[in-house]
């Protein structure tokens, strides 16, 4: 899948443009939506056909963690929430030992099935991947609370084996929640430097899956690319602040053992290695953002927007002091602001992997549909995720521009090693 080279800057700035805009258009929920009557019928025969080259953006599928949480952002996402329409969890254990080995070669740049000649039969791949390179595609799985019991039932065997953790979140004050964000038995995030090869990734999985699954709600997500961010600064979200400055530091494997990763001691030992996945689609309001002074947006945040600074600081990365008071013995950074709240005492840390999305206009008030798909990680969400939010939904001056739409919670699974398969430990 080797992605072609143009001959200039302007060129290749043209190709990933319309490649993204052509799929921003897909970020649409819907409970659901019928994807197919057979299953996809044992393990895949695939076949590599990928060009010659790049190797260099390929993220290891195989591993003690599972790809996309730790690994540096991509450029895109594509995020599925899927129901699963199986009783059988023989044929749902096949369904993720197809997609391991699907989800392996994807993310090594080959395509999914073998070439055919034959006319009469729709080809294993859906093909719009061929010859692109593989874009540091990653491929996360996770698993909901409903996917154990619903409606009362123990629906494959699983209830002992399900975490206290896993659970839909307590209702906040202002969510406004819609049942076709939130919510879903399975999950699958595709991140990669191209929207083009995220969306391959989601589609052919969900194909596999076929009279096993449906998809329940799927969103497209975007931050700045690496092309337009040479230095890799701190992704800005749509009003224009850097998001994700407090992050845990990723390449500290005591601080990600710490916050991120579920230890044994933590619950069941199948999770071990994994993590637990807050997913909040979150839509801003764009226009009345727009129309606030600059002095009132950066109280809202609690940071300088350029610099990224805390307010009275010069850098990103200053220390942060919240009893800091100016002349007048006011407080620098308002109690009320963002990060002032989300901070607390510093000891709840969650790491934030979030993409921006834009879908359209808001056909109720003629504004733009754009917002945040805010993804994080951490080995507890009730000490973590949740008193976190518990404060910023009570007090934080950020809600008089945003909304709460959807709202999700996974168990990410344990990394696979090379001959096993994706969920292996809960299944045995």
């Amino acid at each position: 899948m080797k992605e072609n080279t143009p001959n200039d800057e302007t060129s290749l700035f043209t190709k990933k443009v319309s490649r993204r805009n052509m799929l921003k258009t897909a970020g649409v929920g819907g409970v659901g939506v019928v994807i197919g009557a057979s299953g996809f019928g044992g393990l895949l025969n695939l076949s590599d056909s990928k060009a010659n080259g790049q190797t260099n953006d390929v993220v290891p599928f195989y591993g003690t963690n599972q790809a996309g949480i730790t690994t540096e952002a991509q450029d895109n996402l594509y995020f599925a929430a899927l129901e699963v329409t199986t009783d059988n969890k023989s044929d749902l254990i096949q369904l993720f030992k197809d997609w391991t080995e699907a989800a392996a070669q994807m993310t090594a740049g080959k395509l999914v099935g073998e070439a055919s000649l034959n006319t009469s039969m729709p080809p294993k791949d859906t093909g719009e991947a061929k010859e692109l390179s593989p874009s540091n595609l990653t491929i996360t799985f996770g698993v909901g609370p409903t996917l154990f019991t619903k409606n009362g039932k123990d629906r494959f065997g699983l209830k002992s084996k399900k975490p206290a953790e896993l659970k839909d979140l307590p209702k906040f004050p202002l969510d406004a929640l819609e049942d076709s964000w939130s919510g879903g038995d399975i999950c699958i995030q595709a991140c990669a430097d191209d929207l083009q090869v995220a969306f391959h990734a989601v589609r052919n999985l969900v194909r596999i899956g076929r009279g096993k699954t449906i998809i329940h709600w799927a969103q497209t997500g975007f931050q700045r690319t690496k092309q337009a961010d040479s230095q890799k600064t701190t992704p800005r979200n749509l009003f224009g602040f850097k998001d994700g400055t407090a992050n845990p530091d990723k390449k500290n494997s005591s601080e990600m053992n710490e916050h991120v990763w579920v230890k044994a001691g933590d619950g069941p030992d199948w999770l071990v290695g994994g993590s637990y996945m807050v997913v909040r689609r979150i839509q801003m309001y764009i226009e009345v953002w727009d129309r606030t002074i600059l002095k009132e947006q950066e109280n809202t945040f609690g940071r300088h927007r350029d610099s990224g600074a805390p307010l009275g600081m010069k850098n990103e990365f200053d220390k942060v002091d919240l009893e800091a008071k100016d002349k007048n013995g006011n407080r620098i950074i308002p109690e009320d602001s963002h990060m002032s709240l989300s901070r607390g005492d510093g000891k709840a840390k969650i790491l934030r992997r979030p993409y921006s999305y834009a879908d359209g206009m808001d056909p109720k008030t003629g504004s733009l549909n754009a917002g945040l798909l805010f993804i994080c990680y951490q080995r507890n969400p009730s000490k973590q995720f949740v008193p976190i939010q518990e404060r910023l939904a009570k007090n934080d001056k950020l809600n008089e521009y945003i909304i709460h739409r959807g709202s999700a919670v996974f168990a990410c699974l344990p990394g696979v090693k090379k001959g096993g398969y994706i969920g292996e430990s809960l299944f045995r």
